[in-house]
């Protein structure tokens, strides 16, 4: 997929070639390929880099071979010259200082081409480990705990640019079940529900990204639920009960109306409603008894 940055060189938004970086040789040649294609001649330049130059043309001359001068050279062989001196100097001119240093002395852009990834990527041996590491990295992918949908897709999508840069093989199926799969819980129903509903023998990473971009806020929903009902203290809370409507309306009543509702011994299965009603009050003070008249007292003291 052509990126914003490539189409900016294609269309000539950028009169530099791009400088080499420190282990981002692999992304320079890519660009750096680009970049010579959006030059005049173009492919020609870049047939330098790939195929050597040009072969000099010779000329015989009284009998007398040698090889032709420049002007000598026919329209097509004179362009071809002129862009195997523009291969060089683009190549040179994307190199940083240290770099330059170690390459300037070639003068053939094909020769300077392969110095410059010796340097960067070393023998053969050290891209077929470059290779192991990528391999190793996407059978281990796996989800980041707190990332988002977009965060997830671009780790993979660079994964994916690195193993394509190297030209290493996966099939379309295999990638994008590695992306489905790799998701967490919370997005198996709708990881289920694009497995009914695209081919993934065709349908690209960016596809499945966009359809599930659209059901994310109600896969952290679910993801919410699931760390709630994970946590014993927020499953307790969650579990306790509201106080019942009558022990509601009872805090909102008078204190003179709360006696005729509360008994002084609510847990005794003895106390018959003519006791209740004899022993509450009505203040909010200790309990009082009532006693017999004073009648039966007065005779006793009359007696006396």
């Amino acid at each position: 997929m052509t990126t914003l940055a490539d189409k900016s060189l294609l269309s000539g938004g950028d009169n530099k070639p791009p400088m080499l970086e420190k282990h981002l040789y692999d992304s320079w040649k890519s660009r750096m390929e680009l970049y010579m294609l959006n030059r005049p001649h173009g492919r020609m330049i870049l047939a330098s880099v790939e195929k050597g130059p040009l072969v000099w043309p010779s000329i015989t001359v009284d009998g007398a071979t040698r090889l032709k001068e420049y002007i000598e050279l026919t329209p097509a062989e004179a362009i071809q010259a002129d862009c195997d001196i523009k291969a060089i100097n683009i190549i040179l001119q994307g190199l940083p200082t240290e770099i330059y240093a170690l390459v300037s002395q070639h003068r053939v852009a094909k020769d300077l081409w392969e110095k410059i990834k010796l340097l960067m990527q070393g023998t053969s041996l050290t891209k077929q480990e470059r290779e192991c590491k990528l391999y190793d990295e996407f059978d281990k992918f796996t989800y980041k705990k707190g990332e988002s949908l977009h965060e997830y897709y671009l780790r993979f999508t660079l994964l994916l640019n690195d193993m394509n840069i190297y030209k290493m093989p996966l099939e379309q199926f295999q990638v994008n079940t590695k992306f489905l799969n790799t998701l967490p819980d919370e997005w198996s129903k709708f990881v289920t529900d694009v497995k009914l509903v695209k081919d993934l023998h065709t349908t690209n990473v960016d596809q499945l990204h966009a359809y599930l971009q659209q059901h994310e806020r109600h896969a952290n929903e679910v993801r919410l639920m699931h760390e709630r009902n994970s946590d014993p203290l927020a499953l307790v809370a969650s579990h306790q009960l509201p106080p019942s409507t009558y022990q509601s309306h009872l805090h909102t009543l008078p204190n003179s109306q709360l006696q005729h509702h509360v008994s002084p011994y609510p847990s005794s299965q003895f106390v018959t409603p003519y006791q209740t009603q004899q022993f509450t009050t009505s203040q909010s003070t200790p309990l009082s008894i009532t006693y017999p008249s004073n009648e039966y007292q007065s005779s006793v003291h009359h007696n006396d």
